[in-house]
């Protein structure tokens, strides 16, 4: 491994508990997610991240402040990573949104991201978010580790974005639960760096592969 990313979904809301779609809607973590935040921190300071990025919205910044104190390392910011927009959804749950919004609903469920008034598309999220973490990764040397702190929907769109995989296989993986996070670490198999999943929606440290398939050392 040369390099590796975490990216780290935030703590619990009063809003994630009642199925209110939050979006780009500033709501803090609930006294759960405060929790969920320190003991998450307490397993990723282990693997001494070097630097700490996270998305401007208060439950993803009060995360990333509990890895930060245990490991010593400063908070930056970068909206890039905050959630998508979901319009005229935020706030809602998704009984309001169908009895409030059924034509727009019916197109959303039909797969027409942009059915959804003030709506930003998995796509174009995913895009904001691969740029950010290119520009990080530009900043980040061999064998350290930087952790990202942001959502449950830009997070998947922005990891598979940054992958390349295509749009169509993105639905196949679930979203990230409350403070749980995605591993990814850089190898060069012998074609070049690439960068893989080693770990997905997980909440135990990164064990190494032992497999057949893995180059020795």
């Amino acid at each position: 491994m040369t390099r590796r990313v975490i990216i780290w979904r935030h703590g619990r809301t009063e809003w994630n508990l009642a199925g209110r779609v939050q979006g780009q809607t500033d709501v803090p973590l609930d006294e759960v997610g405060r929790e969920q935040a320190r003991s998450a921190a307490a397993r990723l300071a282990s693997l001494r991240p070097s630097r700490i990025v996270t998305s401007d919205l208060s439950r993803a910044r009060d995360t990333a402040e509990e890895l930060a104190r245990l490991a010593a390392v400063e908070v930056e910011t970068d909206v890039r990573f905050r959630e998508r927009s979901f319009g005229v959804r935020e706030g809602l749950t998704m009984a309001e949104a169908w009895d409030q919004f059924p034509d727009h609903m019916a197109r959303w469920l039909a797969g027409d991201e942009a059915g959804i008034p003030g709506s930003e598309s998995s796509v174009v999220a995913g895009e904001r978010f691969t740029v950010g973490l290119h520009e990080h990764l530009e900043r980040l040397g061999p064998e350290e580790t930087l952790v990202v702190v942001s959502h449950g929907g830009v997070t998947r769109a922005g990891t598979f974005s940054f992958l390349g995989l295509p749009r169509e296989t993105w639905e196949t993986f679930s979203g990230l639960s409350n403070c749980s996070w995605t591993v990814l670490e850089e190898r060069d198999l012998g074609i070049g760096p690439q960068w893989r999943i080693v770990e997905w929606n997980a909440g135990t440290l990164p064990e190494p592969v032992l497999s057949d398939e893995e180059p020795a050392g």
